[in-house]
């Protein structure tokens, strides 16, 4: 079953690449949270084809419709959203989505159209003797299902499904900012051999001091600093250059790995649990899980190889920890310090150059793509969904943890 977070709060998706639609459920998100489908779109725009020249060609609106969970008094106001039609036949059945208003504590609905396809851009891929990409999963997918599979841009394993990481993510992090003041941010902070000499985590680290906490006008601040240059990254010279390398390469006909700094803020302290539902445990296989990503770290990574325990250490005081090597998870609890990832991703499977490869039939052949529209490098958009990803489990952590603190108060119905 596909379900991201959980078991208190999750999401789930459906939806091909070329499909009609993607589909979304966000289930668990507490009542009375003020929601706007504005601010689920922003991040949405972020994640969406054709929102970064250096990404896939491919153009989508992607304008989200949310269809249930909310409500307001002003039913006015609440159904002001986008205008959704069917058309069948001579029948014409239409409707409005939902604009604004409060979160009910049921399942959160939503749509996002697919609109930009060229599926005859994948009868290469198609049927027992189409070809496979190397490195694609055109091949175990096509076994897995016993032939059964949509060819056409990857189908669900597509990186358009994360349009539904986005919603819920969405979701989690307009809660997360309410309640605790949560931000979470992310940094390219490698494209190729190309390295930023500025990262996220020790930027971070400079303005929070040992408190680990950030007012809002410098998350502003900081916010606004990611999104003005070339690539989203915090070294601004770093961006530059590396969006010249994807272009030169992408003329190549060949992609690039990247890696993605992924730095939450304001993080609410005791959060998560030990072992088996460890909160490190979470996050890092849900960041591992995602599309094309081979490595993750936390904290300090694999530099604490090289450290004795007297340098790893965080110094503790009455104040809290006065440094970050752990990278705000201690024991899969989080301890109110930034919670910092590094994420590696693969270079682009799907590449015009030419390959060695086989039919789905396994008949040898040199491969040689003829059509398609792709990213030369998937860390250049990854950075929402990484985010999001994070703001989903912290969010169930949360839940949890609140679960284990019961009050009498809030089963009160009669005085």
């Amino acid at each position: 079953m596909e379900i991201l977070g959980g078991p208190l709060f999750g999401v789930a998706g459906a939806g091909e690449s070329h499909g009609p639609a993607v589909t979304t459920i966000v289930f668990g998100m507490p009542p009375g949270l003020f929601v706007r489908a504005a601010d689920i779109q922003r991040h949405l725009d972020r994640r969406r084809p054709g929102s970064n020249r250096h990404g896939t060609p491919r153009r989508e609106d992607d304008t989200v419709v949310l269809l249930s969970g909310l409500y307001q008094e002003d039913v006015d106001a609440l159904t002001a959203g986008p205008a959704v039609q069917v058309i069948a036949g001579e029948q014409l059945s239409a409707t409005t989505g939902y604009a604004e208003g409060y979160t009910t504590g049921e399942p959160i609905a939503a749509i996002v159209l697919s609109t930009a396809k060229r599926s005859a851009d994948y009868t290469q891929f198609a049927g027992p003797a189409g070809e496979v990409r190397p490195g694609h999963t055109d091949l175990v997918k096509h076994y897995k299902s016993q032939g059964f599979v949509d060819p056409r841009g990857g189908g669900r394993s597509s990186y358009r499904s994360t349009i539904s990481d986005v919603i819920g993510g969405s979701l989690a992090r307009l809660f997360l900012a309410e309640t605790f003041g949560t931000v979470i941010l992310s940094s390219i902070c490698q494209v190729g051999e190309l390295k930023a000499q500025r990262t996220l985590a020790r930027h971070v680290e400079e303005l929070a001091g040992a408190a680990g906490r950030l007012d809002p006008a410098a998350i502003a601040t900081l916010e606004a600093e990611l999104a003005s240059a070339e690539i989203h990254s915090i070294d601004a010279d770093f961006a530059a250059a590396a969006g010249d390398l994807i272009k030169a390469t992408r003329i190549e006909g060949d992609s690039l790995g990247a890696a993605v700094e992924v730095v939450a803020v304001n993080v609410p302290p005791l959060a998560g649990d030990p072992l088996y539902q460890s909160l490190k445990l979470r996050i890092m296989g849900s960041l591992g899980g995602l599309n094309a990503v081979q490595g993750v770290e936390i904290g300090a990574g694999f530099e604490v190889v090289a450290r004795r325990g007297s340098e790893n250490n965080d110094p503790l005081r009455r104040s809290g920890y006065q440094a970050n090597s752990h990278g705000g998870l201690i024991g899969g609890i989080t301890t109110g310090m930034p919670l910092v990832f590094r994420v590696g991703f693969k270079p682009t499977s799907t590449i015009t150059r030419p390959q060695q490869s086989v039919r789905k039939n396994l008949e040898e052949i040199e491969f040689q793509l003829r059509k398609g529209r792709h990213d030369p490098c998937v860390g250049v958009r990854a950075g929402v969904t990484l985010e999001s990803r994070v703001a989903i489990d912290l969010l169930n952590a949360v839940l949890m943890h609140a679960a284990s603190h019961v009050a009498p108060d809030a089963f009160r119905l009669f005085e």
